[in-house]
């Protein structure tokens, strides 16, 4: 795995799924320049409530707001994702899943906090960290909400 240097774009004019794809264009983009011989996979993943994008937290203040805001209510994960093969081919795509959040406190959240870093994290959750202790359901993949809806990802690298 390699970190992409690409600086995101944050755009709120952007329908969630454009603004993720093309997030994950520009990591992959910014990585196949490297690499051009190897297949390359980007992926940009955000939290939408309400029509507004919650990325990563900037602080534990931001990101405990962010637990907040997300408490009790049902929000939406979108994972764009960006393929590119050797020779410059892209494919550009997007999981996105419905996540129902429990109603919590500040004594969940501060809990949460202890087992985990929010600060990494868009909509400073990990659900594959203690994700039991804030989500009562998911509706679509579980990988897209962990940043990459593998069963999109398989049949561009299968066949």
């Amino acid at each position: 795995m390699q970190v992409s240097p690409a600086e995101e774009i944050h755009d709120e004019s952007m329908l969630p799924e454009a603004l993720c794809e093309a997030n994950a264009e520009l990591k992959a983009a910014a990585v196949a320049a490297e690499c051009p011989d190897e297949i390359v996979i980007g992926a940009d993943t955000l939290v939408f409530i309400g029509g507004r994008a919650l990325g990563k937290p900037k602080t534990m203040d931001e990101a405990k707001a962010m637990l907040k805001g997300l408490s009790g209510k049902t929000h939406r994960v979108c994972s764009g994702v960006c393929v590119i093969f050797p020779g410059g081919r892209r494919e550009l795509f997007h999981g996105l899943t419905e996540v129902d959040f429990k109603d919590f406190d500040d004594v969940v959240i501060d809990a949460y906090f202890l087992n985990v870093n929010p600060l990494d994290k868009a909509g400073a959750y990990g659900i594959q960290e203690q994700g039991d202790m804030l989500v009562a359901g998911i509706r679509g993949s579980f990988d897209n909400v962990m940043g990459l809806p593998v069963d999109l990802v398989l049949p561009y690298l299968n066949g």
